[in-house]
């Protein structure tokens, strides 16, 4: 590797601006196309081929633990940046931009087409030329449910026991066992709230 490489792969991780593309960025590239490989070749599986798709998954993601299913199509940036717990069910095209690390616990749900986005542009036009661009980790923590057509932004922590209303953008962190929605997500009540 190179320390151009290097210093781009530290970059991924903590917000500053970088190019992940380019020479000297050879084997970043190659990341990325392995991981949307083996991404064709689990989308690609019969329905039947659970053993398959689970060994295409250890492979893909940087860690999982015991019983995941994911249904395709199943969309990620590399896929090795992907942290994964027991127990995760994911439905119908789940969108991972792993450009920096995903971290998702025990016990998550996500519904149809959700998307979790490690990476931004900043929104000054002279900041993006040449194709700069920013991450920044994402965390789900345990027992999380996410409902359909969330969007996750970069940087966000999502808190144990959680739930994110369909349709919602997540823009900061939620805490734990709260229900949350809207555009941008806010909290509407505990989980445990009796409603009236």
């Amino acid at each position: 590797m190179t320390e151009q490489y290097d210093d781009v792969r530290a970059r991924m991780n903590d917000g500053r601006l970088y190019v992940d593309f380019g020479p000297g960025l050879e084997a970043l590239e190659a990341e990325r196309v392995a991981g949307k490989e083996l991404a064709y070749d689990f989308n690609h599986s019969r329905p039947g081929e659970v053993e398959k798709r689970g060994a295409i998954l250890r492979e893909l993601l940087g860690s999982v633990g015991e019983g995941p299913w994911i249904e395709p199509p199943f969309h990620v940036s590399y896929g090795s940046h992907v942290h994964v717990g027991d127990h995760l069910y994911a439905n119908f095209n789940l969108v991972l931009v792993d450009d920096a690390e995903i971290h998702i616990g025990d016990r998550v749900m996500f519904a149809p087409n959700v998307t979790v986005s490690t990476a931004g542009h900043p929104t000054a036009p002279e900041e993006r030329l040449g194709g700069k661009q920013f991450s920044l980790p994402v965390h789900i923590e345990d027992d999380v449910w996410i409902g359909s057509n969330v969007v996750i932004l970069p940087g966000v922590t999502i808190g144990a026991g959680s739930v994110i209303g369909a349709g919602s953008v997540v823009t900061s962190d939620i805490p734990p066992r709260v229900v949350a929605v809207g555009v941008p997500c806010r909290v509407l009540r505990p989980v445990d709230e009796e409603r009236a």
